[in-house]
């Protein structure tokens, strides 16, 4: 069954359901007209059986009148209003007709109830002259004269049963022509209904098969109604867009970091080319040009080092690694002095109040150290660079050229670099970072100009200015906790 396409899986269940449903109506309307043709021939058998008695009465008041005589077998008082066969049953088994045509078969019982008067009735079914009857004898407290002697007697009457069975044999070869119709209906209907609700499924498939195939991630299915179908046309909808939206920035990751690493390699392979040839041709590079052409090769090479270690914290899946509780003050602290280190002529001042996150405490510490690089860079000599954590908001603020209104929906792109930023050293890399573990973090990271010029940069995160309580090893953090009131 489960071998076989849905469409005709769909159409044998719906099939095998009418048919079911089908075959126990008829079933029922078989055994309820049985019961009522029972019923209709007990009662013909009883009306028979008064006439009988009626007519034994007045037999029985005529002079002379017993089992031997003519008078029962000439006709005289045979009436068969219900088509009922009724005789006289003796002791010994001898029948005398009274009704009918023919006697008919009499059994152990039929004499009992004439000899017994205990047993007053009873009914049973006899084979007769090639017919099966239905039989009903009673005992009518009566006796008749034979050979002078009086007898008990008992009173049968019967019936051909093939009143009741030729009408069933009949309605079972209808109710069984309607059920195999009704089986070929059900089984059309069925696979016309799977046509008709598969359609959707159809056309899912064909764009699957085609996307498959050619790629395209641009196709997208018509959503109709607000049905399952629609729902699933919907999702895959969306999948596929996810997908090309994905793709476009795995391309776009790709050409961009080809672009920045097109131009450090550039300048090492000229740097190397030049002490090459210094080799090569025995002509030596004067000291200083030599040691200007090291330090251009280190500085390259860092430059590079940065830029790989900036590409590998993006392409983390977006799930990030597991979080844990993180003092955020103390990586503050920490990347203050990193700070501190790459700006020794400018005036860094802090405040830095205890708060605890739940992030990455690697990526927490890159994002901040990035932060503050930036004001770092941007900062005049002898500027001042102004840190404040309190709340769960960090703000970092510079006194440099600050950043064009125009340019600040772009501050957080991968790889964007301001016009003015492109000859400073930098990947362009480092607010995407920062913007990545504010995301991962549960908080938002923001950029604008600063009141008398500058840029303030604003982190803020979730969390609490207690620690909380130590988790055990088995049960990781999965949420972060409540802010402070």
């Amino acid at each position: 069954m489960n071998r076989l396409p849905l469409r005709s899986r769909l159409t044998i269940l719906t099939a095998a359901a009418v048919l079911v449903a089908v075959a126990l109506a008829a079933l029922a309307c078989w055994l309820i007209t049985r019961n009522e043709l029972n019923s209709q021939l007990d009662k013909s058998l009883s009306q028979g059986l008064a006439d009988a008695k009626q007519q034994l009465q007045r037999a029985s008041r005529l002079p002379g009148f017993s089992c031997e005589s003519q008078a029962l077998d000439n006709g005289q008082y045979n009436i068969n209003p219900s088509n009922v066969s009724a005789q006289i049953v003796l002791p010994d088994g001898r029948t005398c007709l009274i009704t009918g045509t023919k006697t008919f078969t009499t059994t152990q019982a039929d004499r009992e109830v004439a000899t017994d008067p205990r047993q007053h009735s009873v009914t049973h079914t006899v084979h007769s002259n090639g017919t099966t009857l239905r039989v009903y004898t009673v005992n009518p407290d009566a006796t008749i004269s034979i050979g002078g002697q009086t007898q008990p007697i008992a009173l049968s009457v019967a019936r051909p049963l093939s009143v009741v069975t030729d009408p069933l044999t009949t309605l079972a070869w209808v109710l069984l022509a309607v059920t195999g119709i009704g089986a070929i209906g059900a089984a059309s209907a069925g696979l016309l209904i799977a046509q008709a609700g598969l359609r959707p499924v159809d056309t899912l498939t064909q764009t699957v098969e085609h996307i498959a195939r050619t790629e395209d991630l641009n196709v997208r299915i018509p959503v109709e109604g607000q049905d399952e179908i629609a729902r699933l046309s919907a999702s895959f909808n969306s999948m596929t867009a996810a997908l090309a939206s994905s793709r476009d920035r795995q391309q776009q990751l790709i050409a961009d970091a080809g672009h920045e690493l097109r131009t450090p390699l550039t300048s090492l392979r000229t740097n190397i080319e030049l002490l090459e040839r210094s080799e090569a041709t025995g002509r030596a590079i004067p000291p200083d040009d030599r040691r200007a052409l090291l330090a251009s090769v280190k500085a390259q090479m860092t430059e590079l080092a940065a830029l790989i270690g900036d590409l590998q914290e993006l392409s983390r899946p977006d799930t990030g690694p597991a979080l844990q509780v993180v003092a955020l003050h103390e990586v503050t602290e920490t990347a203050l002095r990193r700070a501190r280190l790459r700006g020794p002529d400018l005036e860094i001042s802090a405040h830095v109040a205890p708060w605890y996150v739940r992030s990455e405490a690697a990526g927490l510490e890159r994002a901040i150290v990035n932060l503050m690089d930036n004001a770092v860079k941007f900062s005049p000599p002898g500027g001042e660079i102004e840190v404040r954590l309190r709340g769960g908001l960090l703000t970092v603020r510079d006194h440099g050229p600050g950043i064009p209104e125009e340019d600040l929906p772009h501050v957080f792109e991968r790889f964007w670099r301001s016009p003015s930023a492109r000859s400073l050293p930098g990947s362009g890399l480092g607010l995407a970072i920062v913007a990545r573990t504010a995301q991962q973090a549960g908080g938002e990271v923001s950029l604008s100009p600063a009141p008398g010029g500058g840029t303030l940069a604003a982190l803020r995160l979730p969390g609490a200015a207690t620690a909380p309580p130590e988790t055990p090893p088995d049960m990781p953090p999965t949420a972060p906790p409540p802010p402070a009131a």
